[in-house]
């Protein structure tokens, strides 16, 4: 009920006597007092989905108060429906999972180009793909690589949710992608062809494959989606924010249904030297499986990997409508900015721990109501502990109780990309009451003393989970998600 609370908390008086009359109805009927206790609960939440719509379109004429309630709050519930993965795991969401239930890594010695000049030479790389099995190939050499993934990623999200987009339905879908880097790749060989033979020999495709937008625009060609558009390029956070923003465009109505995700490809020499020049990137090359080690105390830096996580999100009425599966719901969204430090994460956690709160209290729910946390854990010293400290200060003693994993431990750091696997990593632990693992877990640190799952998958009953991603520049977001209350 402590999401009914707090809905019921923000109602103008108007809608809480409405309410109350339904709930009246409800106590004269001659059920038993335990089935009025559920149906009760049923009632509130059926009512209130109800209520605000049916406001929401009203508040011009006559409900002007009603600007000032929450942005989850004005429309409709969003839920999950379907989901679509491609990671060095596997080219499929059940590849990836039981490759991360199973506690394997997909983290290997580079294969794309020869790394032998840098301290890393592992990358989590996407191996077998063929983007002429996913769509038409000369579409697909006008594609970027992250493109590419990304529309494979939606035409296996978009089977996997049952939806069928035509003229009837086109405008209403959206796509709303993370995306940190474009085409960096294509730009490495664009610069490489220009030295060596002369700007005249680029493709006149290159400056349409590279920017950030172009995976937004290739899904929505691809799949006739005329509605709402966007790219978010926040870093690591982008694919989480992605999600936490597809959800609000449900909820304020410009939207039923938004293909959204993250999808990255950055498996490019330019991208290793930037990042090893940073001192970024772990240098335990020579055991590549074993390199990426949230949590542990001997951890030394992230491992740099590439992919693209898509997830289909419904308004509640509009995928019950159409007899659709429900995987989970999106509960609640929080982004936040440290302002502290280009690269460095706040020592005090502040940024990190805002956005966690923020979450939370959008999705109505208090931390000891969240069942497990998929940690941004990247490997890095400081940024391990600071997010560590971040989930002390919001969840108190409950931080000691609560399950934590870091999916990167197994596939390396997505980057834009990153929230969206990691969303889909919280969709099937709910699903399958299973909490992957933090691999290669092996020495404790002081400094972060939490449950980390170390190297064995747990079983564990999960309602709610967190997902946290937190990117450079001092980017945060997080989201819940959950089995939500009827559906």
């Amino acid at each position: 009920m402590f999401r009914i609370a707090e809905r019921l908390r923000r109602l103008p008086p108007e809608a809480r006597e409405y309410l109350r009359r339904a709930l009246e109805e409800l106590e004269k009927s001659e059920a038993s007092p335990q089935v009025r206790t559920v149906a009760t609960e049923r009632t509130l939440e059926e009512e209130l989905d109800k209520l605000m719509a049916e406001l929401w379109e009203r508040r011009p004429e006559t409900q002007p108060e009603l600007a000032s309630l929450r942005q989850g709050e004005r429309c409709r519930r969003v839920v999950i429906t379907g989901m679509g993965a491609i990671t060095p795991l596997g080219l499929s969401v059940e590849e990836t999972w039981q490759g991360l239930i199973a506690g394997r890594s997909g983290i290997r010695r580079i294969t794309s180009f020869d790394p032998s000049d840098y301290p890393t030479q592992i990358m989590g790389e996407v191996r077998g793909f063929k983007a002429r099995e996913f769509m038409d190939f000369k579409k697909a050499r006008r594609m970027a690589r992250f493109s590419q993934f990304a529309v494979a990623a939606a035409r296996m999200a978009l089977e996997d949710a049952g939806l069928t987009i035509d003229e009837s339905n086109a405008e209403r879908v959206g796509v709303l992608l993370g995306n940190s880097v474009g085409g960096l790749d294509e730009t490495e060989r664009a610069c490489r062809l220009m030295l060596e033979q002369g700007g005249m020999r680029l493709s006149p495709f290159y400056i349409v494959m590279v920017p950030p937008n172009m995976a937004a625009f290739h899904v929505a060609r691809t799949f006739g989606i005329k509605g709402y558009n966007c790219t978010i390029s926040t870093a690591c956070a982008a694919g989480a924010q992605a999600i936490g923003e597809g959800a609000e465009v449900i909820r304020r109505g410009r939207a039923e249904v938004v293909v959204a995700g993250g999808t990255e490809s950055s498996s490019c020499e330019l991208g290793l030297a930037a990042f090893c020049v940073g001192r970024a990137y772990s240098t335990k090359s020579d055991e590549p499986e074993r390199a990426c080690r949230p949590f542990d105390k001997n951890r030394d830096g992230f491992v740099g990997a590439e992919g693209c996580g898509i997830l289909i999100l419904e308004s509640l009425e509009h995928a019950k409508a159409r007899g659709a599966r429900i995987y989970a719901e999106v509960l609640g969204y929080g982004a936040s900015n440290d302002a502290y430090h280009l690269i460095a994460p706040d020592p005090e956690a502040e940024g990190a721990a805002r956005a966690i709160r923020w979450a939370l209290e959008d999705a109505g729910v208090s931390p000891e109501d969240v069942d497990y946390i998929n940690a941004h854990g990247t490997g890095t010293p400081l940024g391990d502990a600071a997010e560590t400290l971040a989930i002390k200060k919001v969840f108190g003693e409950h931080a000691y109780r609560v399950p934590i994993s870091s999916t990167k431990s197994m596939i390396g750091h997505l980057w834009g990309a990153a929230g969206a696997v990691e969303a889909i990593v919280c969709v099937l632990t709910i699903r399958d009451g299973i909490i992957h693992p933090t691999i290669n877990y092996e020495t404790p640190d002081p400094e972060c003393d939490l449950d980390y799952v170390p190297n064995v998958a747990r079983r564990a009953k999960v309602d709610v989970a967190l997902s946290n991603s937190f990117g450079l520049g001092g980017q945060n977001a997080c989201l819940v998600i959950g089995k939500g209350l009827k559906w």
